[in-house]
């Protein structure tokens, strides 16, 4: 299990295992809101759908829960399932990061992703990676069975979202991994200013999305909820293969 501590500078409270990595990070005036640019990476795909995507999400890795809490707020009609290792990171989240209580609409789960990934059955709209250890290592998060076993379990208009930590190596290999399990449906977005790569994945319908639609959906989700995306989708049009728009 990793050492929790909670630290806070100017506003923000960060969550480290037991190093000065950040594990990550609520501003405590606005609880919902993704904090860390990263974080609003793994938000990109909600401009491929309209506001009622999507209708079930799977969150591996909890964290400070960012993510669950902002999709929890402002997509009321999406189902959540966070899956979660450590206890501990899931009683720090309710003390510390104002988790909601578990309900009909969100439901934790303490077990292994991997694991809990290869077992079920169910299909997901969205499909949110983001588990590491205390130093940074994703292990079985980060096998060619756990991506083909995400794209087992996406839904028609499903997509994959997973963080990729490269502090201390190339996020090639990973991304070898992924373009193999996914059939080269891909997108790898320009790197966060802490180091991240986010990349997105589809295994169903496909993708076919302009600039402008998309920028005129930043648009309208940062009226929406506060979220702007328009900087990720700046990093993304970086490394996007087709000069009109995304196609995965």
């Amino acid at each position: 299990m990793p050492k929790i501590e909670i630290s806070e500078e100017r506003g923000v409270r960060f969550l480290h295992f037991g190093s000065p990595w950040v594990q990550g990070a609520m501003r405590i005036a606005r609880p919902y809101a993704l904090e860390l640019e990263y974080t609003r990476d793994l938000m990109l795909p909600l401009l491929f759908h309209g506001d009622e995507w999507p209708a079930s999400v799977l969150q591996v890795g909890l964290g400070t829960a960012s993510v669950t809490k902002f999709l929890y707020r402002y997509r009321p009609r999406s189902r959540i399932t966070v899956v979660e290792i450590a206890e501990t990171v899931v009683m720090a989240a309710y003390q510390y990061f104002r988790l909601p209580e578990p309900s009909a609409r969100l439901h934790i789960e303490i077990a292994d992703g991997h694991d809990y990934v290869a077992r079920t059955t169910r299909k997901f709209d969205l499909i949110v990676v983001d588990g590491f250890d205390d130093k940074g290592r994703a292990g079985m998060l980060d096998s060619r069975p756990f991506y083909a076993n995400c794209r087992a379990r996406l839904s028609r208009r499903g997509a994959l979202a997973v963080n990729l930590v490269t502090r201390t190596r190339s996020a090639r290999p990973s991304l070898d991994r992924l373009r193999e399990s996914f059939d080269d449906r891909i997108l790898v977005m320009a790197p966060s200013e802490a180091g991240n790569i986010v990349a997105l994945a589809a295994g169903g319908d496909e993708v076919d999305e302009t600039w402008e639609r998309l920028r005129k959906r930043a648009d309208e989700l940062r009226a929406a909820t506060g979220l702007n995306l328009h900087s990720a989708l700046a990093r993304a049009r970086l490394t996007a293969r087709g000069a009109g728009g995304v196609k995965l």
